[in-house]
């Protein structure tokens, strides 16, 4: 049976491919996001019942607005992902108000206000995902503040599952490693942040440039696992990460 499944950061990135994942299955995808054209380009390829709405997840009015706007054409969702992530790496020194607010908001604001407004959509059973990082237990440099909002997250959701269990809906958080897919050829950081986060990360023993990718699609198989868990049995919390460099399918064959 088929999905009603809200994504939010459907624009790019992971969100994005789990939304054309789950539409490619026969689920109808909600798409989310800040900037409406990310969204509404990738709803627009995937056709069929599956809209976009802008959504800041740290506003609590924009969110409370946005799933009003999803109760007008969905009667009833299955699953709330939560992907939506700002993961720029500054040290205490460079924590601007603008940095610290964006981040705390996006990454565990977002979540708990998403999840708070689908819960009368769920009508007594569904599930919720929040995309959690390996930096929770990696502790990357001058990604501080990213890791606390990621493990306040994994806490929040295992909190979470066990207050919503009688309610029918579960709760999951899956902790994922370093992605990427064919269109994404490196960091959106600027080059000179870029090499900072290499350097001190090389200074703490974490090599940046040497450790494993997994491609979104892979990732996305992972999440359809979690989604489709049977009603009697649950998946609180999943860890994944690369096995080693990705090599498409096409690049296997003709280096054989």
């Amino acid at each position: 049976m088929s999905k009603t499944i809200i994504i939010t950061g459907a624009g790019e990135g992971l969100g994005r491919t789990l939304a054309q994942r789950f539409a490619a299955d026969g689920d109808r995808v909600v798409l989310l996001g800040r900037t409406f054209e990310k969204v509404a380009k990738v709803a627009d390829e995937l056709g069929g019942e599956h809209f976009a709405l802008s959504c800041d997840v740290g506003n609590p009015a924009s969110v409370r607005d946005t799933f009003a706007n999803i109760a007008k054409k969905c009667e009833k969702i299955d699953v709330l992902i939560n992907s939506a992530a700002s993961y720029e790496p500054f040290t205490l020194a460079e924590a601007t108000d603008e940095k610290v607010v964006a981040m705390v908001n996006t990454n565990l604001t977002g979540p708990v206000l998403c999840s708070r407004e689908a819960l009368p959509l769920f009508r007594n059973s569904g599930k919720i995902i929040n995309v959690s990082s390996e930096s929770v237990a990696l502790k990357f440099a001058m990604q501080w503040l990213y890791t606390a909002t990621k493990a306040g997250l994994e806490a929040m959701s295992s909190m979470l599952d066990r207050e919503l269990a009688p309610d029918g809906i579960r709760v999951s958080s899956v902790r994922c490693g370093q992605m990427y897919d064919e269109s994404k050829t490196g960091s959106n950081w600027p080059i000179d942040l870029t090499m900072r986060f290499v350097e001190e990360n090389v200074k703490v023993g974490i090599d940046v440039r040497t450790r494993p990718l997994s491609h979104y699609k892979s990732v996305a198989d992972i999440f359809r696992h979690v989604v489709d868990t049977p009603h009697d049995m649950h998946v609180g919390h999943v860890e994944i990460t690369g096995d080693r460099p990705y090599v498409p399918v096409q690049e296997k064959k003709d280096s054989e």
